[in-house]
């Protein structure tokens, strides 16, 4: 997409994520330049001083990498820069830390824009040639042969240097054979088996290969065939290392070059105008049918010359190049192929080209196929592939197009398939209009086939880069422009959008529906990923309105044979996809007043009966594949039974039912990755089976049937397996309500059973999550009617039993291996109670009790405090939505005014739940309404208490924030406090709540929270407790201990009697059995004496103190007790006297 387009997109209002990316990393100019000059003019302050040459140097290769992908951009400024850096390095007097600096500025701008375009640069006067030569011989004379062998990007300039270098006219004469001689013997005499080697090979064939590129071939041309020999002793094809190989196959061309007289073959097909305006407009035919020739000394014609042996050598090795397992290897050699066969007569590159198209053969690797894309590329971008090859080189690209082979658990031919669509675009700027003529319809197919529906993005986008190259340079593509409006490169870039959408509209142009299907039919529904087959029968659903007829009589029959085969991928994508199209006709059928009976020839409706029976006989339902098999024919069941078929009484009717019941049953069986899937369509098909096959006329269920299914599911609900017990809450929860009418009273019976008994046991915790949602599900089908049977509908005789369910699941807090699991039933609870809240609201309001709304209510906000944002989002958007809720108005919701004024409407889309920053600003103002109070405050407790430090953070700030406004009023804070302690009563034993609390109530009493209460004597809050922490020092979890000797220690603070007996717990546990209590015990209460200056007599404080850092109170007990007994003598407590234990 032209950044034009873009822009006009913006301001129409309708930028989209993609563009915005896009957008955001596409850079307009070098907009640093001033700041970079500023840089390079501050080196020579900047020089002697490593810091800020550092930091200098750091900012520079900042600004230089944002233009990694875009080098381009520094072009109008590279100049300038190179001078000003010159200017440096050139005065005799600078010192060489600056010459170094300057250098290493030079390197990195050369590393950003490439040394090709860097060289250029650079300035070539003869004022140059002494300071050049004054740094050559500062060198280690030995140091051009040792820059060929370094680990670093130094071996890549010294190869170029002595390329350059040995070019010289006053060089080659002397030194040009030593140094080949050199080369060729040390290629010859180093093996590659150790990494120094391959290095030094390295440099060497690096420097041979940059020394044929720019020398002259009369020059070179003695040492060509000795050097080629070296090469073919040596054996680099074989050779472990890829640029090894890759060198070598860089020397051969070079060589092949040498050993060829340059020129332009005459025979070469030349397009002419390659303008893109001209091709769309079509307005300068004239100039577009003359040819263009390049410069040449002279207007060559075919002549005949004898061609060197050596040629037919160097492209044998460019061809075994071509089927290297490196890519950078085959690239080259693609390259190289290009380059040689433009210097050949018209008959040898012709016998080129047929040896790259023998790489197409199903023999050969998925390396071969992409080398030969690459070959037959860079052949047509020269003009060397003649249309006359067109014919036998287009089919082959168009199976390189969809070209995959499998390899174990996943592919390969995602590289071939993006080769393809390279030689699709250059074949688009190579070839005049008339050429790729008759192969249009063909490679727009192909290339729409990989741009939608191949697995990789990156070959989707690839295809539709090729297709946009070929709608613009050729202008034959049917609907070209249409389609790249909808398929461009950002939209194909979602899988999702290009099966289902991008597909649908490609189809609608007649040129390419069937070939569509038909590559649907054929490679997609047996794919090997299931994610694409599932995407494929999507699709085909999607096309079926296009060419109904010829779904129902040519894809459908194939479809039922592969239903049947032996391949499992195959069989399973073709049973989804059966379901699909039939279903897809159904709908037809609805617009044109037909059945689907009408549609489907006889055979197939038969064949459609026939899957399940066949499988079944077959076996085919158990071990490998049996996961996919139930699952697309749990699929084919619902599809079939949406489609409305006449199977009515049928027996197949018995056997669709067994194997979703048979499924339930063998849940257990089933991969933990598959579950989810095959429960989802196993519930789908059981509803849809129900709702058409087991209703009477009469609009009632069949009893024997109803009777049947519904013992036998609550049956499943007392299973010992957890996915059964599952699999049967889930059914009991899909049944349409003429199947629960008269069982309802059972089904709720069977699911609160489920809920309370595993509950309590903190077992079966997925089966309990299923069983919350099937009750909301049962109670919606079900329906509400006030004075109705409680067997019937929800009404004023069972929503109490409904809600009092909901709202226990509401405090599941059961944990295992996973961590918190019940939080999913909390969550599932949450928007059960909603469901059915809004539902009694709508029908009958009059049954929800006020007590019914305000727990439900209080529970909601203790779930909006908690600390797991994912949870307190839901339960946040859940409680704002029913408090906003007018159609209906939930009724008896506590202090309604209060709480629209502290939520307004507009927080239920501006708030966000799951930023602790947001969402405790306005949870905490929920602790000044009296009914909120305590629920809110015990959420608060296990944020405030908790170890996120975000949620920590904001939680408590807040939490502070609304005790220091209540700090001055003491009938409010007693009453904050009697909700505290009342918290801490009934958590005394649940450790998930208890040890959070006690992290609370440190912080609070650090913050002097309840200062107003320090400066009553034995005040009541602070001997509660005082009383409760006492229950903990039997404990034996550290943590909680640790947590309690931190709120004694805060509770010193208070006045009377009680701070007598708070001292004597915290000697108490001077003596603990647990060491590191002991030390713990020691080490707050000297913080505490350091906090506050009352806790013992002036003159006792500097020996308390040394006595409580000194000593070891890891040591044994009868030593630690002589020290404790010293402390309470100074802090005038009672010594404790150990309890003689009576036999």
């Amino acid at each position: 997409m032209a950044l034009s387009e873009i822009e006009n997109d913006i301001s129409d209002g309708k930028e989209g994520e993609a563009d915005i990316i896009f957008k955001a990393c596409l850079l307009g100019g070098f907009t640093e330049s001033k700041e970079t000059k500023s840089i390079i003019s501050s080196l020579p302050k900047v020089h002697g001083d490593p810091t800020a040459s550092e930091f200098t140097m750091e900012r520079f290769v900042v600004i230089m990498n944002r233009y990694q992908e875009q080098p381009h951009l520094l072009d109008p400024h590279l100049e300038t820069m190179l001078n000003m850096i010159l200017e440096f390095i050139r005065d005799e007097n600078a010192p060489p830390s600056l010459v170094h600096l300057g250098f290493k500025f030079l390197y990195i701008m050369c590393k950003v824009r490439g040394y090709k375009v860097f060289m250029q640069l650079f300035p070539h006067e003869v004022s140059d040639v002494q300071p050049v030569l004054d740094l050559v011989s500062n060198q280690d004379p030995k140091d051009t042969e040792a820059y060929l062998s370094v680990t670093d990007s130094s071996r890549d300039a010294a190869s170029v240097l002595i390329s350059k270098f040995m070019t010289r006219p006053d060089v080659k004469q002397k030194r040009l054979g030593e140094f080949v001689d050199w080369s060729l013997t040390t290629i010859s005499h180093t093996s590659d088996l150790s990494i120094e080697n391959v290095r030094v090979l390295d440099g060497a064939l690096q420097s041979l290969a940059k020394l044929f590129k720019h020398g002259k071939r009369d020059d070179l041309l003695q040492y060509a065939p000795a050097v080629l020999r070296c090469l073919e002793q040596k054996r680099l094809s074989e050779s472990s290392e890829a640029k090894l190989r890759k060198l070598g196959v860089k020397l051969t061309q070079r060589l092949g070059l040498t050993f060829l007289k340059p020129r332009l073959a005459a025979w070469r097909y030349q397009r002419g105008s390659r303008s893109l305006a001209a091709n769309l407009s079509m307005s300068q035919s004239t100039a577009a049918s003359s040819a263009v020739t390049p410069e040449v000394e002279t207007q060559e014609q075919e002549e005949d010359y004898d061609i060197p042996e050596e040629v037919e050598t160097v492209i044998e090795h460019l061809l075994v190049g071509l089927k290297d397992k490196e890519t950078i290897v085959r690239w080259s050699a693609a390259k190289g192929i290009g380059r040689v066969t433009g210097r050949l007569p018209k008959e040898l590159a012709d016998e080129v080209v047929g040896s790259v198209l023998d790489c197409f053969s199903f023999h050969e690797t998925d390396n071969a196929w992409h080398g030969g894309c690459l070959a037959l590329a860079e052949l047509g971008r020269r003009g060397l592939l003649l249309p006359s090859r067109l014919t036998d080189v287009v089919p082959l690209i168009i199976k390189s197009l969809t070209y995959e082979e499998k390899r174990g658990a996943c592919s390969v031919g995602s590289n071939v398939r993006d080769a393809a669509c390279y030689v699709c675009w250059s074949f688009a700027r190579a070839y005049e209009p008339k050429e790729l003529m008759p192969f249009v319809t063909q490679i727009a197919s192909a290339l729409l086939i990989t741009a939608i529906f191949d697995r990789s993005v990156n070959c989707r986008r690839a295809a539709s880069a090729a297709f946009q190259e070929n709608v613009g340079r050729q202008g034959t593509f049917p609907h070209g422009i249409d389609i790249l409006t909808a398929a461009d490169y950002y939209a194909v870039g979602n899988l999702n959008n290009c099966y289902l959408n991008i597909s649908v509209y490609i189809a609608s142009f007649p040129e390419y529906t069937k070939s569509l299907i038909d590559h649907l039919v054929a490679m997609k529904i047996n794919h090997w990923h299931g994610v694409i087959r599932e995407l494929a029968t999507k699709a085909l659903h999607n096309l079926t309105h296009l060419v109904p007829d010829y779904m129902a009589t040519t894809v459908l029959p194939q479809l039922l044979t592969m239903a049947v085969g032996i391949d499992l991928h195959a069989r399973h994508g073709a049973i989804l996809a059966c379901g699909e199209v039939t279903h897809a006709l159904y709908k037809v059928g609805l617009e044109t007043s037909r059945s689907v009976v009408d549609m489907i020839p006889p055979e197939c409706v038969d064949a459609l009966k026939k899957i399940h029976q066949t499988l079944h006989d077959r076996k085919q339902y158990r071990g490998f594949g049996g996961e996919l098999m139930r699952a697309s024919v749990c699929s084919l069941i619902e599809k079939l039974s949406l489609s409305k078929m006449p199977f009515k009484d049928d027996p197949i009717i018995t056997g669709w039912q067994w194997i979703i019941d048979d499924t339930i049953k063998t849940l257990h069986l089933v991969s933990r990755r598959a579950k989810d899937g095959i429960v989802a369509v196993l519930v789908s098909a059981l509803s849809a089976l129900c709702q058409e096959y087991y209703q009477t006329s009469e609009g009632q269920a069949e009893p024997q049937i109803q009777d049947m299914l519904v013992s036998q599911y609550l049956e499943g609900l007392k299973n010992k397996e957890m996915l059964t017990r599952s699999g049967s809450a889930l059914a009991l929860g899909c049944l349409p309500r003429f199947m629960i009418h008269g069982k309802l009273k059972q089904i709720l019976k069977g699911l609160q059973q489920l809920c309370t008994e595993t509950q309590k046991e903190g077992s079966f915790t997925d089966a309990r999550i299923d069983a919350v949602r099937s009750v909301a599900q049962v109670c919606v089908k079900a329906g509400v009617c006030a004075d109705g049977s409680p067997d019937a509908a929800l009404c004023s005789e069972n929503v109490a039993e409904v809600y009092n369910l909901l709202l226990s699941s509401m405090n599941d807090y059961t944990r295992d291996s996973r961590g918190d699991v019940g939080a999913w039933v909390r969550e599932a609870a949450m928007s059960s109670l909603m469901d059915v809240t809004l539902l009694v609201a709508s029908s009958a309001p009059e049954i929800l009790l006020p007590d019914q709304v305000k727990a439900m209510m209080c529970c909601l906000a203790q779930q909006a405090a908690e600390k797991i944002d994912r949870y307190r989002a839901h339960a946040g958007k859940i409680f704002l939505l029913l408090l906003h809720s007018t159609e209906p108005v939930v009724p008896h919701i506590p202090h309604r005014e209060e709480l629209l004024t502290i939520f307004p409407v507009e927080t239920t889309t501006d708030l966000n739940w799951k930023a602790p920053s947001q969402a405790f600003k306005y949870i905490t103002q929920l602790l000044g309404l009296p009914e909120y109070q305590c629920h809110t405050l015990l959420g608060l407790t296990v944020s405030v208490g908790g170890i996120t430090e975000s949620t920590v953070h904001f939680s408590s700030l807040y939490l502070f924030g609304y005790l220091k406004g209540i700090q001055k009023d003491s009938v409010t804070l007693g009453e904050f406090g009697e909700t505290l302690l009342k918290i801490f009563r009934d958590n005394l034993q649940n450790d998930r709540a208890s040890i959070p609390f006690l992290n609370m109530l440190t912080q609070m009493l650090a913050n002097g929270c309840f200062e107003i209460f320090t400066t009553q004597e034995n005040h009541p809050f602070c001997v509660e407790l005082l009383t409760l922490c006492k229950e903990f020092k039997k404990s034996k979890d550290v943590s909680k201990l640790r947590s309690c000797i931190t709120v004694l220690c805060g509770l010193v603070q208070f006045q009377g009697d009680v701070k007598k007996k708070i001292l004597s717990q915290l000697l108490l546990l001077l003596c603990h059995p647990f060491p590191v209590i002991r030390k713990t015990t020691a080490s707050q209460m000297y913080e505490m004496l350091l906090t506050y200056d009352d806790v013992v007599e002036p003159e006792f404080l500097d020996d308390v103190m040394t006595l409580l850092s000194d000593t070891n109170w890891e040591n044994n007990l009868a030593t630690v007790r002589t020290h404790r007994n010293q402390l309470c003598d100074w802090f005038g407590v009672p010594k404790p006297q150990p309890v003689v234990k009576v036999s």
